[in-house]
């Protein structure tokens, strides 16, 4: 099962896929979840492995798609009754099974990327900085080898940024200083890039600009633009001018989630609690489910479904 676990794992990040992976570190019985269980839980909320029955499962995928979203591990607690402690993630649910879990989750993200437009003195720079530190680097740009950038994963010697897979959260760097700004430019706003930045100065960054706008480029795309590139420290040569992108990359990344959520994820819209016992339960694969005044209402088992039918009223508000 471990090697299984470790392929899955393997699977993901060669795809550059982010997941969550959980682990059991202690248990209080009785409880089906032992320490050295172990899961995977992707983007989608789809999860592989074993953390225990139902009453874990959904919680865990809930906080699992929490520490994607933040880039932050958690330590959550599963208990009948609330602990209340320091660095742990508390949830009370008093199922009949009884027991106590404790899970630790730890997102696995993919390397931030770069990609960079041009083969100037400053691309050059940036793609042996963003190495440094760990960056996945893409260059394209006509003329462009791996000889030039032999720091880079991959370089595309033209400005088809097909092959590169651009995501929305990909940085895209436009350092041409001469060589095909504009056709490099529109190619880079084009894409799904939520950054894209310029190196320019701010008079050939405005004359650029009024090009892609006769091209047909959204007023609001190019508004996004991040023109001159990099943040304002006074860059003059190319390795400051790399810096200071550098730099602003870097700020960008921390202030923003480390993967992008939906703002209604199917996965956490699809949860209900439990008006009994507090259990998160899915929606669509319940199979204890009660309506009262118009509204359903789902259960973790049998019992719960039967206590809440004995007097709806009590717990309906608490759903």
């Amino acid at each position: 099962m471990f090697d299984r676990f470790l392929s899955k794992a393997n699977e993901l990040l060669a795809k550059g896929e982010p997941f969550a992976v959980a682990l059991v570190v202690r248990y209080q019985a009785p409880i089906s979840g032992k320490p050295g269980n172990k899961a995977i839980i992707q983007a989608d909320g789809k999860l592989w492995g074993w953390i225990g029955g139902g009453c874990a499962q959904p919680v865990v995928v809930k906080e699992a798609l929490k520490a994607l979203a933040d880039g932050l591990p958690r330590l959550v607690r599963i208990s009948p009754t609330s602990t209340a402690e320091d660095g742990i993630v508390d949830y009370t649910m008093t199922c009949h099974s009884g027991g106590t879990l404790d899970i630790y989750i730890e997102p696995v993200l993919p390397r931030p990327a770069i990609v960079i437009l041009g083969r100037s003195p400053v691309a050059q720079t940036l793609c042996k900085l963003a190495k440094t530190i760990g960056y996945s680097v893409s260059v394209a740009a006509p003329d462009a080898d791996a000889e030039m950038f032999t720091d880079a994963d991959s370089v595309e010697a033209s400005l088809d940024l097909v092959q590169l897979k651009v995501k929305p959260q990909t940085f895209v760097v436009v350092s041409t200083q001469g060589e095909s700004d504009e056709e490099a430019l529109e190619a880079a706003l084009r894409s799904d890039s939520a950054y894209v930045a310029f190196v320019a100065s701010k008079p050939k960054a405005t004359k650029v600009i009024e090009y892609l706008r006769g091209r047909g480029l959204p007023p609001e795309r190019l508004e996004q633009l991040r023109a001159p590139a990099g943040l304002d420290i006074h860059a003059s040569t190319p390795e400051e001018i790399a810096v200071s992108v550098l730099a602003e990359i870097i700020q960008m990344r921390k202030a923003r989630p480390s993967v992008q959520m939906p703002s209604a994820s199917p996965v956490l819209t699809r949860t209900a609690k439990d008006p009994i016992c507090g259990m998160t339960v899915d929606r669509s694969s319940a199979r204890h489910t009660s309506d009262y005044r118009g509204a359903a209402y789902y259960f973790c088992g049998e019992g719960c479904k039967q206590a809440f039918e004995k007097d709806p009223a009590k717990y309906a508000t608490a759903s």
